[in-house]
């Protein structure tokens, strides 16, 4: 609007309302009014009502004085908004600003030296006006359906902080965009009193104890943005990135644009995959950096430790309990908390898989907080959610170390001020780049939401799916997978160049997003990257007998399957059908319907590790891998008994010794160890992986399996979930043992026909 528009108006008055601190501001103010008011006749009244040092609670004892006026009056909102040296990304609020306060809020001495030292660095602003009349119409409609403000002096300050908020975003950016009064307004709401009611009724406790008892839920759940500490924060994720990653993180402009104008439109929500804390701090610099409006990250409350939680909480962080499935009261409050948030369009942020990933590839979800949203969204007056699946992916991260130690079975350091500080101190080693990708939206309609797992489960495997789809392959993962399945034969420069042409040959051909490390131009970073791996300790490079070769260091095998694992999914249904190839030449006749069962027998096995298509779709997707290198594979496999040996060979490159290894050789380890009880005899699952890596360690001693990343917690958890379902865990008879031993055989058989495909896939010198 027009700098003092308002003296266009024909009303018989006009009341200004000074949002100022102090003297300096409130002249500041006058002043400005008075400039632009020699074309209005009228009276010219004012009242000092000081909102932004603190929008939650207005003191409004003048203001309600002043409003004892002709309806007709209109009333006018004026703020000082202050230019501050942190307005351009470029800067940083300083140590100074966190000892003075936020300088967006100067006090009186302060803003006089500002305006010593220029005279400009404070500008006028006026909210859209509204005469009192419109005021206390909207007032009285707002009283028929909740009881949000105290009175109408109330009111008018509360929607004179929303116009002024309004007018400064336009000055600061859509990333300040935050909810004001958001406890007030959900306790005021129909919906959230009569689930009050419901609750009393159910627990036999009074509305009014129930009252009570939310204050310090409210307290503890909602989050109250401040824009001095999202700068705060943005500082913080800024300069972390430089550190560690160079401040390269790479991404899509015109599709993050896109999703910023769904984020207008729709209730939404940022599902992220979780390979590091550094994801949430990538996630916040992207769209701050990129005026996206800030969203609200929800995350466990282990995280609120002092210093860290503190400053989350004022920069749009939700800090959820762990667990309150019996406590009626927070779940009501959390769901009318997400559903507020929902209607209002500010947009949720969270990680999808609840926890990191230990082990790099996608984890199956958890559903605590999409239940939540999607129950809230029920409730909400919405018609639709919107769902972006994000992948964020590195070249390198520091937390691998951990989580190879943690697989081994070492104890998971709990999360502190101590731990932030010393995760932070590790940040100061070149690691590469970041990559965040944004998957296609997965929109869920209100009216089929539906109150059962099935439901939710569907929607987070649509998630889940389109997450693995963009995921990219980069230089360390794709290298990683490489020298795995090559090891421990270490490799020359030439067979490395050459293995993972071909890799990276047929990714580009069935559309498999890469980075940018496989570009010409990209050659010499690329060659910086690997000498960042070496200095990791992730990759040994030999160079003085007469050709240079590289290996994956004995000791980081573990850490090397982690990026392997990054990308693993792009390649199972390929390796599924090799398998299943060398399964068919065993054969004599029906070796097609052998193949098909096996690959079938296959997919289920694997179930707990992988996202899959539905069952038709990764047939075909199977299908057609394969027609690619002969159409008519099928039948001559079927007629032709020395088709099939012919064909793997042809099938470069051969991916399923580089894949599935691991997972076959854990699963060996937990089938072998059942295979030793004796009827009547069962281990739980906390046994099992106890027993597991007792023998996991005496097997790769024997060399049984081929590397210690077959070796982890979460592989024998999953072996167990597998046992688990064919029904080979509870304690039975002589047929539960047989059963348990021919597990064991048939793993066995696996892990020689993996041996198979390695040696069908080394150069044929070897």
């Amino acid at each position: 609007m027009a700098v003092n528009s308002w003296q266009q108006t024909s009303a018989p008055q006009v009341l200004i309302l000074l949002d100022a601190a102090h003297q300096i501001e409130e002249g500041l103010l006058r002043d400005w009014v008075q400039q632009g008011q020699s074309e209005y006749k009228g009276e010219v009244h004012y009242v000092l009502v000081p909102i932004a040092h603190n929008p939650e609670d207005i003191p409004t004892e003048a203001l309600a004085a002043s409003l004892d006026v002709d309806p007709k009056t209109l009333l006018v909102p004026v703020r000082v908004v202050w230019k501050t040296p942190f307005d351009t990304l470029s800067d940083k609020p300083r140590l100074r600003d966190l000892l003075r306060g936020d300088p967006r809020h100067p006090g009186e001495a302060k803003a006089r030296k500002l305006l010593q030292q220029n005279p400009d660095a404070a500008t006028p602003i006026a909210g859209a006006p509204a005469t009192l009349a419109d005021l206390q119409q909207r007032f009285e409609e707002r009283r028929k359906n909740a009881s949000v403000d105290k009175d109408l002096a109330d009111f008018v300050a509360n929607q004179a902080s929303l116009a002024l908020d309004v007018v400064e975003r336009r000055l600061r950016g859509s990333r300040y965009k935050v909810p004001r009064l958001v406890a007030r307004q959900i306790r005021a709401s129909d919906r959230y009193k009569q689930g009050l009611g419901e609750i009393a009724h159910e627990t036999g406790q009074t509305e009014e104890e129930l009252r009570s008892n939310a204050l310090p839920i409210f307290k503890e759940l909602i989050s109250r943005p401040q824009i001095f500490w999202q700068d705060v924060l943005a500082s913080f994720n800024r300069k972390l990135i430089g550190h560690a990653y160079g401040g390269q993180v790479i991404f899509d402009q015109s599709r993050l644009d896109r999703f910023r104008q769904i984020v207008r439109e729709h209730p939404t929500a940022l599902l992220w995959t979780h390979k590091t804390h550094m994801d949430g701090i990538a996630m916040q610099h992207v769209l701050f950096d990129n005026d996206f409006p800030t969203p609200h990250t929800v995350g466990g409350i282990n995280m609120a430790f002092a210093g860290l939680g503190f400053v989350a909480r004022r920069a749009g962080a939700i800090f959820i309990r762990r667990s309150f499935q019996d406590d009626l009261l927070y779940k009501l409050i959390l769901r009318n908390y997400l559903a507020y948030l929902l209607e209002k369009r500010f947009p949720l942020t969270w990680a999808f898989e609840g926890t990191r990933s230990r082990v790099g590839k996608l984890m199956p979800p958890r559903y605590g907080i999409l239940k939540y949203v999607m129950e809230a969204m029920r409730d909400s007056t919405a018609d639709q959610l919107y769902i972006i699946p994000i992948a964020i992916n590195y070249d390198m991260i520091n937390d691998v170390k951990d989580y190879a130690a943690e697989q081994a079975g070492a104890i998971k350091r709990p999360e502190s001020l101590s731990w932030a500080i010393s995760y932070v101190r590790r940040m100061r080693h070149p690691l590469g780049r970041i990559y965040i990708d944004f998957g296609e939206p997965v929109v869920v309609d209100r009216n089929a939401i539906e109150d059962d797992n099935l439901s939710l489960a569907k929607t987070a495997f649509r998630v889940g799916v389109e997450a693995n789809r963009v995921t990219p392959i980069t230089l360390t993962s794709l290298m990683s997978l490489y020298l795995l399945g090559t090891s421990p034969r270490a490799q020359t420069l030439e067979e490395l160049r050459g293995g993972m042409a071909q890799l990276v040959a047929w990714a580009r051909q069935r559309e498999i997003r890469l980075s940018d490390d496989f570009e010409l131009q990209r050659a010499e970073q690329t060659l910086e990257l690997v000498d960042a791996m070496e200095r990791n300790g992730l990759l040994n490079r030999y160079d003085e007998g007469p050709e240079t070769v590289y290996a994956i260091a004995d000791d980081q095998h573990m850490v090397a399957s982690y990026y392997r694992n990054t990308i693993v999914h792009h390649f199972v249904a390929k390796a599924i059908a090799e398998l299943a190839l060398v399964h068919a030449i065993t054969r004599e006749q029906d070796r097609v319907a052998a193949f098909w069962a096996e690959a079938d027998e296959l997919r289920d096995m694997f179930k707990f590790e992988f996202f899959y298509s539905p069952t038709e779709q990764f047939n075909n997707e199977v299908r057609a891998e394969l027609a690619r290198y002969e159409p008519d594979w099928e039948n001559k496999l079927e007629a032709e008994e020395d088709f099939a040996p012919a064909f793997l060979r042809e099938l470069a490159p051969l991916v399923a010794h580089a894949t599935l290894r691991p997972y076959i050789e854990s699963y060996r380890i937990v089938a072998d160890v059942f295979s030793r009880l004796q009827p009547g005899q069962t281990l739980d699952i906390k046994h099992t992986v106890a027993e597991s890596f007792k023998y996991g360690r005496q097997a790769y001693m024997q060399r049984r399996i081929s590397s210690k990343a077959s070796i982890g917690d979460i592989l024998f958890k999953n072996a167990f979930k597998l046992m688990e379902s064919y029904k080979l865990t509870g304690t039975g008879d002589e047929t539960i043992v047989n059963q348990r031993k021919q597990l064991s055989k048939r793993l066995r058989l696996l892990s020689h026909r993996i041996a198979q495909l390695r040696t069908f896939s080394m150069p044929s010198e070897f």
